[in-house]
Order: structure tokens, then C-alpha cells, then sequence
């Protein structure tokens, strides 16, 4: 598929269950491209009890589960990869432990060096915006900058997080990140959650990538 997909993330708290019948919606809007179970905070007794619940969702779907920083209950549920952007030391053991038959992505740094230093371990993606952030209606403008910047130059995959609202999405989809990352606008609109899903894509196919072969 020729254009930015998809990249669900979690709301930070939830109910397994509950969110489970939400992804089903999610999923029935459309393409998604991996879910992160995003659970800062939390223990990994917790994370591998929800990841045990929502990672056969997410895979029924046809989406890799993604687990926000805890290895080991990435490695117990299941799960298709692990998100770690503790440390660069960190980074490191987990592309040791999980590739290849594992996904390994990695973001938050603060310079473009940290993040080329960073992609070099050999990640499968790096995430560019800020998680614990308060979202605002727009993607942050150093989101929407690194994500261009990235785009145009290297080959890892980027990831940029959009803003609460779907009807900016075109302006994070313009920047030629591979994966767009949803969370407030899909679980906090009160909209239908498969209308939104199904209006993210429809803005998401009108921006095809620019074939540079």
C-alpha cells in the first residue's frame, strides 16, 4: 500500500475488554497498520494481562501488536514487537533479544543526531512526537518538521504523531511519514470509532507516496 497507514495507540488507561470491543469497531473502519498498547506507568503484571487480552484483537485484525516499553510482557502475550525509547542502552537490548522475528521501534529523542544514532541500531520504525504530551487540535510543528526531514532522507520508517483532530491529518500525511499515529482522535472525537478510522484512510489514500526510483 503506497501511503501512510495507520499507527493506533491506546488510551493510557483503560478496560481490556471494553477498549477489545473498541478496537473490533476500529478495525471494521479500515486499515490499520499496527496497534501500540501504550500503558505508561503501569506494572508489567498489568501490561501482560491487557497485552494477553487485546493482542489476539489486534492480530485478528490484521494489525502488529505493539507493546509500549515492557519487554518481558511483550514476550509472554504474545505480541508482535516492543516500543523502547528509555535509553539507548535499552534500545540496543532489545533489538538483540526480539529481531528478527520481532518489531522493534523506538522515538521520542530531542536532536536529529540522537535520532540517526538511534535508527542505527538497526529499528524497524522510529516514532517521532510526544506521547505524554496533552494533544492539541494540530500535530506538534517539530513533529511535522522531523517527520519531513526523515522522510526525505533516510530509510528506516517513520512514524509521526498526529493531532486530536482527523481534519488535520492531511498536514502530517503530506510530510511522507510511512505510518500516521491516531490516539485522542480516534478515542476521544465521540464519533463512531469506525467512521473515524474510515475518514483517516480516505485522507490518508490522497496522499500516495512519491515514487523516487
Amino acid at each position: 500500500m503506497n501511503r501512510p497507514r495507520i499507527f493506533l495507540i491506546t488510551p493510557p488507561e483503560f478496560d481490556a475488554a471494553d477498549l477489545g470491543g473498541k478496537l473490533k469497531q476500529a478495525f471494521s473502519g479500515g486499515d490499520i497498520a499496527c496497534v501500540m498498547i501504550y500503558m505508561p506507568g503501569a506494572g508489567t503484571k498489568d501490561i501482560q494481562a491487557a497485552a494477553t487480552t487485546l493482542v489476539p484483537v489486534i492480530q485478528e485484525g490484521g494489525a502488529a501488536a505493539i507493546v509500549y516499553q515492557d519487554t518481558q510482557a511483550a514476550g509472554r502475550s504474545g505480541a508482535d514487537g516492543v516500543h523502547v525509547d528509555t535509553s539507548l542502552d535499552d534500545l540496543k537490548l532489545a533489538v538483540e533479544s526480539f529481531q528478527p522475528e520481532k518489531i522493534v521501534g523506538t522515538g521520542g529523542t530531542k536532536l536529529k543526531h540522537d535520532a540517526m544514532e538511534w535508527a542505527e541500531t538497526g529499528v524497524d520504525y522510529i516514532f517521532f512526537g510526544k506521547l505524554d504530551l496533552e494533544e492539541e487540535e494540530n500535530a506538534h510543528p517539530r513533529t511535522l518538521s522531523s517527520a519531513e526531514w526523515w522522510a526525505e532522507l533516510f530509510q528506516t520508517p517513520c512514524v509521526a504523531l498526529a493531532g486530536n483532530s482527523i481534519d488535520t491529518l492531511g498536514d502530517v500525511a503530506a510530510t511522507g511519514a510511512d505510518f500516521v499515529a491516531l490516539k485522542d482522535a480516534v478515542w476521544q472525537s465521540g464519533a463512531d470509532i469506525s467512521t473515524v478510522i474510515s475518514e483517516a484512510n480516505r485522507i490518508l489514500e490522497a496522499h500516495p507516496f512519491v515514487d523516487t526510483d
